[in-house]
């Protein structure tokens, strides 16, 4: 009897315990959402770097325009591989506290500030993104890095770095590491590197990770951007 009291009060506790977590990886991820949402819009210099296996390119110049909610676009004289996942996935994922879970896994050290891991799971069997995962800077309710597994584009992880447009949640710096078997690429850069010999070995393209490093500089945030900017 006093064993079945004692399991009880402690699935109590451990209910309690998780509730909390929960609550707490909510409170958090509010706080972070405020901070991206204060970007109505903006426009940005980028310049792309392309560390990938059997893709050779020049480092590339380009303009990168967003709007909220979900409007996004990359002007480029060359082909620019751009991740949309670092630029607005965690907005579109934040948007609606119904379509997800959380839950603080623990802490990080990255650098000298303490990061907070909220696990974010997607409710949703029809969802794209399968897991979530995000290092948050809780003082400054910024992302240092995140994760995001979906089932197009496997794994892409990123870090950040920031500077003056932190107070708007947008970062300088943006490192990307991506799984190069399953990331979807520009059909002119799959292309291209089909006809490498190097890509010819399959095996050779198994668990292969690829880097893409963006600096951003010259940011104009709120200044209006007109819908038909989006227009192809």
């Amino acid at each position: 009897m006093k064993r079945k009291y004692f399991i009880i009060i402690t699935s109590i506790i451990l209910s309690f315990v998780s509730a909390q977590a929960q609550n707490n990886a909510n409170v958090i991820l509010r706080k972070v959402y405020a901070k991206i949402q204060k970007a109505k819009d903006y426009s940005v210099d980028a310049d792309i770097k392309v560390d990938m296996p059997f893709i050779r390119m020049m480092p590339i110049n380009a303009e990168i325009f967003f709007k909220q909610k979900d409007k996004f676009k990359v002007e480029s004289k060359s082909i620019a591989i751009v991740p949309r996942q670092g630029f607005d996935q965690a907005s579109k994922m934040l948007a609606d506290t119904n379509s997800y879970t959380s839950l603080i896994q623990g802490n990080e050290k990255i650098g000298n500030i303490t990061a907070v891991i909220v696990n974010v799971i997607p409710l949703s069997d029809t969802s794209d993104l399968v897991l979530g995962k995000l290092w948050i800077s809780a003082n400054e309710n910024l992302i240092l890095k995140s994760q995001f597994t979906s089932k197009t584009n496997g794994t892409v992880f990123t870090e950040f770095t920031y500077g003056a447009q932190a107070e708007f949640g947008l970062p300088d710096q943006m490192i990307f590491s991506v799984d190069i078997k399953k990331f979807k690429l520009p059909k002119s850069v799959t292309a291209d590197m089909n006809n490498t010999d190097a890509a010819k070995d399959e095996k050779g393209k198994e668990n292969k990770k690829g880097k893409i490093f963006i600096t951003l500089s010259n940011y104009k945030v709120n200044k209006g951007i007109p819908d038909s900017k989006f227009k192809k």
